[in-house]
């Protein structure tokens, strides 16, 4: 179970059924959830992460949402929808803008913000405004198109 929290800490988006339950159960073993920790740590918090470390307490779907570890909880039944529903929207978005974006949180996590954060910031939007990217999906707003990332496939 530990390892299982460990890799839905590390993904971007998480959706659980509400009939899922987590536990970081290292310590039961002798252990401690180094290896992952940073990741869950990184998703939940280190106040929560001090409880469940410690405790290795089996904790509901509602629970793993309220601190941070899923988005959201579905029934079931509708995990599959749920999941398409967040890959159409992931596909509507330029995928080297999407990388950029991703990178720019942990450039975020990772600093204060200060003078230095917005220079890059600015040198960021502005390196993606020139981007073959931004320049269609500029086109196609304008031209009321569908950008040509969204014909592919």
């Amino acid at each position: 179970m530990a390892g299982g929290v460990g890799l839905v800490a590390c993904c971007d988006i998480a959706i659980a059924s509400e009939r899922a339950s987590f536990c970081l159960s290292e310590v039961k073993l002798g252990l401690t959830p180094a290896t992952i920790s940073p990741y869950v740590i990184n998703a939940i918090g280190a106040r929560w992460a001090r409880r469940y470390f410690q405790t290795a307490e089996v904790f509901t779907a509602a629970r793993a949402r309220e601190i941070g570890l899923v988005h959201e909880v579905v029934p079931e039944t509708q995990l599959a929808a749920a999941a398409e529903e967040v890959l159409k929207a992931i596909l509507q978005g330029a995928p080297g803008a999407q990388a950029d974006a991703k990178d720019l949180v942990f450039l975020r996590e990772s600093r204060p913000v200060d003078a230095a954060l917005g220079q890059e910031t600015g040198r960021r939007i502005a390196e993606r405004r020139a981007s073959a990217e931004g320049q269609e999906g500029i086109a196609a707003f304008l031209d009321k198109r569908q950008p040509a990332w969204r014909n592919q496939g």
